[in-house]
Parts: structure tokens; C-alpha cells; sequence
């Protein structure tokens, strides 16, 4: 079997993104890179959103850029600006297509559906696979979203809708999430923070098209996409060998507390890049330890308080704007990280602190 000097497991968002930064960076000029992955066809199956706090490789496969939001509980609502971190976009389709033409042009790439196809004793290993093992008891953030078209205007596209918790909770932590991408087409999201045992939940259609008919008052109406999806909020334990790195989820990429997961994959294949020849050797790259620490103690409130969530994030976005979404993306600074606490209600956050 064929040797390789570079195996990318899972191409996803994690190994696509890794692979195009290597091939973009003159990495696989004398080198050669297998990627695995079993899936057949390259379609749209998901979208990404993130404000942008760095630059990055997909501006161009970027369908909508933001300015303004809101979040909203019952009877209350944050009007917010983020002028100088637009939230952003991304259609996978347009990057799937981007990236792939763009490797295929690499004679030194190879794309393979099993890792049986290849031998990978000699080769670096990275990783994006995350642990199969059943986890359902444990936090996720599981949601189902329709993109629709209306036949007349009906979104203000300048705005988008982060959370609305003004819905039925059933005792968990429930909101809905509302892009319009123009003011005829929007994506419209439930989304849940829960286990992922609890089946009563997950009528997520019924719970669209009720929120569509009823809140939001659309009636007339064409679903064009749907996603679905579930990403754990819980830190992934994964074994590895002395030849492979784990990138992506699998790697530590998602931020626990809010699910954030594509511009910690961008900066990751930046330094993996910018250290690929002593990689093995290197410092495991990581989010950030403060925001470990942090998100495990919003995790366990989460957890034993689902009812007063939908007051806490509401009072987590009365924090300036520039500073809570810095806070949100990993790039806060300690007086940043300080107006966000001091928000938080301080007698639950310390109890989950010592529990």
C-alpha cells in the first residue's frame, strides 16, 4: 500500500480547512497528503456563523455579513451593533467546492474513502474524527433549521435574530435563532441545550412551524434547505498515537459554552502550518485554558439551572457589544472577562465554582 507523509482523517470543516491551509502555503510542494473521507457527494449540508474577530481563508464562500442583532426574553429585548466584527456565514457548499478544486490541482494529494486503502505507519496523522462513543446524557447543543423564501419582503436583512428565548422551555434551555440572509429568505433555528435522551424535544419540525406561523406570523412560505445537527458541549477525550493529532472537535476546537467551533479550526491550521516540521514537538495547541475553566463552571449552571438560563444569557449580552462577543470568540482580555462575571449572578456561579 502507498505511503504518504501526511494523512488527513475526516474531511470536514477541520481537515478540508487544514488541507487548503497547507496546499495555500507552499506545505505539499515535496510532500505528499492522503485525505480519508467516506462520504460520496459534496453538497450543502450545514451552515457556519461566527463573528468575524480574525481574518480568514473564506471570505468568499461567505453568503451574508451582519452588522446588527438582538436577543430577546419575554417582554425584554438587547438591540446590539458589531460594526467592527460583522457576524458572518458561511454556505459549506461554496467552501467544499472552493477547497476541493482547489487540492485537486495538487498532483501531491490524494483522496481515499477508507484508511485501510493506505499505510499510515510512517505518516503524521491528523485527526478530525471525534469519539464515537455514546454520550447522549451529556450536554448538547442540538438544533433543526429550514431556510425559507416568502413571495413578498418579509425580513429587515440588516438585522438577525441571536436568541429568542420568549418560547416553551419544558424545562430545559430552548431558544430560536433567525438569519435573514434577504428580505425574502431567512434560516430559522431551533435550538436546544440539553442531553440529547429526552425525545419530547426533538419535534423540532412542529416547533419551526409554529414559531414561523405564530410568532414570527408567516404563513406563506417555501422551505429551500434544511439542517440538522448536534455539537457537544462537553470536552472530547480522544486516544491518539505517537503519529497523529487531533484537529477539529476531535481536538478541543469547539468552544463548550456556545458550540463556536470554525475560526478555532482556522487558527488552529495556522499554527499547524506555521509549525509543521516540529509539530510532534510543539505545545498542544488550545483555545485558551481560562476559557476551559470558565465554560465548566457555565456548563454545570446550565445544567442545574435550565430555568434561569434564558435571564443569565440576557444578562450576559447587557455587557458592551465589542466585549462580550470577544468574550464569546476567545479573544477577551482580563477587564473584558471581568464586565462579563460581573454580570453573571454571583451566588450560582460561585456554588458551581466549588461544586
Amino acid at each position: 500500500m502507498k505511503e504518504f507523509d501526511y494523512v488527513i482523517k475526516g474531511a470536514g470543516c477541520a481537515g478540508l480547512s487544514l488541507a487548503y491551509e497547507l496546499n495555500q502555503n507552499q506545505k505539499l510542494e515535496k510532500k505528499t497528503l492522503a485525505i480519508v473521507e467516506p462520504r460520496q457527494i459534496y453538497d450543502r449540508d450545514k451552515n457556519w456563523s461566527f463573528w468575524k474577530t480574525i481574518n480568514h481563508n473564506f471570505d468568499d464562500c461567505v453568503i451574508k455579513n451582519w452588522s446588527n442583532f438582538t436577543v430577546n426574553i419575554k417582554g425584554k429585548m438587547h438591540h446590539l451593533k458589531c460594526d467592527d466584527t460583522p457576524y458572518q456565514t458561511v454556505n459549506s457548499e461554496i467552501f467544499y467546492k472552493k477547497i476541493i478544486s482547489n487540492l485537486k490541482s495538487n498532483s501531491n494529494i490524494s483522496f481515499f474513502k477508507d484508511i485501510n486503502e493506505i499505510n499510515t505507519e510512517r505518516s503524521l496523522i491528523f485527526n478530525s474524527v471525534p469519539n464515537k462513543g455514546e454520550f447522549k446524557d451529556r450536554l448538547w447543543q442540538h438544533f433543526f433549521g429550514v431556510e425559507i423564501e416568502t413571495p413578498k419582503d418579509t425580513f429587515d436583512d440588516k438585522i438577525f435574530n441571536l436568541m429568542d428565548f420568549d418560547c416553551d422551555q419544558r424545562n430545559s434551555v430552548h431558544f430560536y435563532y433567525t438569519l435573514p440572509f434577504s428580505k425574502n429568505k431567512a434560516l430559522i433555528e431551533t435550538t436546544w441545550l440539553s442531553s440529547l435522551n429526552n425525545e419530547n424535544i426533538m419535534d423540532y419540525e412542529n416547533q419551526i412551524k409554529e414559531y414561523l406561523e405564530k410568532k414570527l406570523k408567516i404563513k406563506d412560505y417555501k422551505i429551500i434547505f434544511k439542517e440538522k445537527g448536534a455539537i457537544p458541549l462537553f470536552k472530547q477525550i480522544n486516544s491518539t498515537k505517537n503519529n497523529e493529532i487531533n484537529i477539529g472537535t476531535a481536538g478541543g476546537m469547539t468552544r463548550l459554552s456556545t458550540g463556536y467551533t470554525f475560526l478555532n479550526i482556522q487558527e488552529h491550521s495556522k499554527y499547524i502550518r506555521e509549525n509543521l516540521e516540529k509539530i510532534k514537538n510543539k505545545k498542544k495547541y488550545t483555545i485558551g485554558k481560562k476559557y476551559h475553566f470558565l465554560d465548566e463552571i457555565f456548563i454545570r449552571v446550565l445544567k442545574d439551572n435550565p430555568k434561569l438560563m434564558p435571564e443569565i444569557f440576557f444578562k450576559l449580552f447587557e455587557v458592551e457589544s465589542k466585549k462580550v462577543i470577544n468574550f464569546l470568540s476567545n479573544k477577551s482580555n482580563l477587564l473584558e472577562d471581568i464586565s462579563v462575571i460581573l454580570k453573571m449572578p454571583k451566588i450560582i456561579f460561585i456554588k458551581a465554582l466549588f461544586k
